[in-house]
């Protein structure tokens, strides 16, 4: 995976989880994985097509999810509300905005999918064209996932070919 693709989505997370929940974060864990992704909470998935194609994954535990959607709403939200889902969504929908910007100036055309809440145990398996990339936030709210994983379109890479 590229860091070009990826480094839009870990700044705009940055920005959007330190200036949303008025606090510092610290960048946690970072793997790659290969084995299928394992829900840990409240999850939101957003799919790109075009020159970049794949998915990214928001998810929270329920009750990071919930602090993260009192701090949205600007009054407390208990874990079992339906706004914590749709906070989630929101999160993602920030975060991909902002990065999808950033790619947007770099020159890359694609089409971003409306966030989907991710509600099965297990999500998407990586591919061999497609590593997943796991980057933990930790928050004063707890800890943040997003998983990503892209790859160059295959009318880009076609084209990268010529």
């Amino acid at each position: 995976m590229k860091m070009e693709l990826i480094q839009p989505f870990i700044n705009a997370a940055d920005a959007v989880l330190s200036q949303g929940l008025k606090s510092p974060l610290a960048m946690g864990n970072l793997s790659m994985e290969e084995e299928a992704y394992r829900r840990r909470g409240v999850a939101a998935m957003v799919r790109l097509t075009g020159d970049i194609e794949g998915r990214v994954i928001f998810d929270l535990a329920p009750k990071t999810a919930a602090e993260v959607a009192s701090h949205l709403a600007g009054s407390e939200v208990p874990e079992s509300d339906e706004i914590v889902s749709e906070a989630v969504c929101e999160l993602a929908n920030q975060v991909i905005g902002n990065a999808v910007a950033t790619l947007n100036d770099q020159g890359f055309h694609f089409r971003v999918h409306p966030p989907e809440l991710h509600t099965s145990e297990h999500g998407p398996k990586s591919t061999a064209d497609t590593e997943a990339l796991v980057l933990c936030f930790e928050t004063a709210s707890g800890s943040v996932y997003m998983n990503i994983a892209l790859r160059y379109g295959t009318a880009l890479e076609a084209a990268a070919r010529a």
